[in-house]
C-alpha cells in the first residue's frame, strides 16, 4: 500500500497558517477522492480540505485545535499499490504568529551567538508554556532566563509568547532583568527607555489595565474570529495614521429610482436591487478618477493597484464581521455589481465563502447605515489605504436650488465617512475622493434604464 502525504493547501495571499477545528474522518476510515476530511479555520474564513485521492486514512498528524502551516503535511492516506517510503517532517505544535507586517529585523536572520549571560531556554517552561525556536533564540541572545521569560505576557494561542511579545518586552525591559533563585542572572544592559529627547526610540507598548470583575458580571470568552478581528484592528491603528473626512450627499434621485425600478429589476434579473451596488458603482467611478486612493504602501514604495477589488464589510449572524471581495469591479455594470453583492452577502451569512472570495481587496466599503448610524470612523482594512462608511439615508429639510431661486424641500440625505492612511493619502486627495463619490450619487440619472 502506497502512502500519500496530504498537505495543507494555500488558501489565499497573506494566509500562512490554519487551525484544525474538526476532523471529519478517523484513522481507518475509507475516503473517496475530493471527499472532505477535515475542517480548518483561518483569520479570514472557515473551509474544508478535500482528500487528494481515494484510500484509507492511516494517520492524523495534528489534533483538533492545533495550528498548521500552509504546505505542511497534516495527514497520511494509504492507497493500493507498492509500499513507498514517505518523508514526513517532524510535527510540532505551531504557535500562532502574526504574518510579518513589518520587515524582519536583520539581526534575527544572522547566526546568533549565545550571550555569556544567557541561559538555555527549553521548549516548555516550568509552567508548561511552549516557546518557539525564534522566541528561544531571542531570549538567549538577549540574556533572558527561563524565569524572566515566564514573566512575559503572551498574546499567542494558549498564552504563548510571540516574537512581537518578546520584542515589546525588550523595549520596556529594565536594566536589571528578573532574577530567579535557582538560576541567577547577571545584569544585562538593554536599550534605554524612550524619552522626549530621544526621538529615535520606539514608543513604549502600553498594557491594558486590569478589569474589575463584580459578583454579578458575566464572563464570555471571545470566539476565534472575534480574537482575529481584535488583533487585526489594533494592528491597523498601530500601523496607519488614520484621518477621516465627511461629506453629506443628497441621494433623493437614487431613492426614487430604486423605488420605481426594484420590482422590474427582480422580474428581469431575478435579483433584489439594494442600494449597495448603486453606491459601489459610484465608488468605482471615483477610484478611476483618483487611482492613488486604490493603493497600498510597501516599505517606502506606493503600489497603485490597477484592478479595483471592492471589499464589502458584511455582518454575520454571530455578530462578527467578514469582508468578501468583488474582484475587478471596474469591469461590471450595475446588474453585475448587484449579482455579486447579493451572492457574496448570501455566502457570507451561510458561512460558505471560499478563500478566493475574501482575498485581494484593494478598497473597502462598509454600510453603517444598516444599523441606523448616520456616520462612522471606520478602521482601514490593512494593507489597503482607505475605507468608506455609508451612513443611514434620512429625510431632512435641505436647500434646493431652482430657476426661481432657493427653496426648502424634503430630501433624502446621507453622510459618507472616508478614513484613509495619512502616510500616502493627504487630506486634499482623501477629501476630494469622497466628494467625488458624493457628486456621482447626486448626479444619478433618475431616467436611466436597468
Amino acid at each position: 500500500m502506497a502512502d500519500i502525504e496530504v498537505l495543507l493547501p494555500k488558501m489565499g495571499e497573506s494566509v500562512a497558517e490554519a487551525t484544525i477545528t474538526t476532523w471529519l474522518k478517523e484513522v481507518g476510515d475509507t475516503i473517496e477522492e475530493d471527499e472532505p476530511i477535515v475542517e480548518i479555520a483561518t483569520d479570514k474564513v472557515d473551509s474544508e480540505v478535500p482528500a487528494p485521492t481515494s484510500g484509507v486514512l492511516k494517520q492524523k498528524l495534528f489534533n483538533d485545535g492545533d495550528v498548521v502551516q500552509v504546505g505542511a503535511v497534516f495527514a497520511i492516506i494509504g492507497t493500493e499499490g507498492e509500499e513507498t517510503i514517505v518523508s514526513t517532517p517532524a510535527i510540532t505544535k505551531t504557535e500562532t504568529v502574526e504574518v510579518a507586517d513589518e520587515p524582519i529585523q536583520e539581526e534575527l536572520l544572522t547566526p546568533i551567538e549565545v550571550s555569556k549571560n544567557g541561559v538555555g531556554v527549553p521548549k516548555n517552561g516550568p509552567s508548561g508554556r511552549f516557546y518557539s525556536p525564534l522566541v528561544r533564540s531571542i531570549a538567549k541572545t538577549e540574556g533572558i532566563s527561563v524565569g524572566e521569560l515566564e514573566s512575559v505576557a503572551g498574546t499567542g494561542q494558549e498564552g504563548r509568547v510571540t516574537k512581537k511579545d518578546i520584542l515589546g518586552y525588550m523595549e520596556t525591559r529594565t536594566e536589571n532583568p528578573v532574577q530567579v533563585i535557582e538560576t541567577p542572572v547577571k545584569t544585562v544592559t538593554s536599550t534605554p527607555k524612550p524619552t522626549a529627547s530621544n526621538n529615535n526610540q520606539i514608543a513604549p507598548i502600553h498594557k491594558a489595565p486590569p478589569v474589575p470583575i463584580g459578583p454579578n458580571d458575566e464572563i464570555v470568552e471571545m470566539d476565534r474570529m472575534r480574537k482575529m478581528i481584535a488583533d487585526h484592528m489594533v494592528m491597523s491603528v498601530h500601523v496607519s495614521p488614520h484621518v477621516t473626512s465627511f461629506v453629506e450627499a443628497d441621494v433623493t434621485n437614487i431613492v426614487m429610482w430604486r423605488k420605481k425600478m426594484k420590482d422590474e429589476f427582480m422580474k428581469k434579473e431575478g435579483e433584489k436591487l439594494t442600494f449597495t451596488p448603486i453606491f459601489m458603482e459610484a465608488v468605482v467611478k471615483a477610484l478611476k478618477d483618483f487611482p492613488k486612493v486604490n493603493a497600498m504602501l510597501d516599505g517606502n514604495n506606493v503600489v497603485i493597484k490597477k484592478d479595483i477589488n471592492l471589499g464589502m464589510a458584511t455582518a454575520l449572524p454571530s455578530g462578527n464581521l467578514i469582508v468578501p471581495v468583488i474582484h475587478n469591479a471596474e469591469r461590471l455594470n450595475l446588474v453585475g455589481l448587484a449579482k455579486q453583492v447579493n451572492s457574496l452577502a448570501n455566502s457570507a451569512r451561510n458561512n460558505s465563502l471560499n478563500p478566493d472570495q475574501i482575498q485581494g481587496g484593494t478598497y473597502t466599503v462598509t454600510n453603517v447605515g444598516t444599523f441606523g448610524n448616520v456616520m462612522g470612523t471606520p478602521i482601514i482594512n490593512q494593507p489597503q489605504s482607505a475605507i468608506l462608511a455609508l451612513g443611514a439615508i434620512r429625510k431632512k429639510p435641505a436647500v434646493i436650488e431652482t430657476p426661481q431661486g432657493d427653496a426648502i424641500g424634503i430630501r433624502h440625505m446621507m453622510f459618507l465617512s472616508h478614513s484613509y492612511d495619512h502616510r500616502i493619502v493627504d487630506g486634499a486627495l482623501g477629501g476630494s475622493f469622497v466628494k467625488r463619490v458624493a457628486d456621482y450619487l447626486e448626479q444619478f440619472d433618475i431616467d436611466r434604464d436597468v
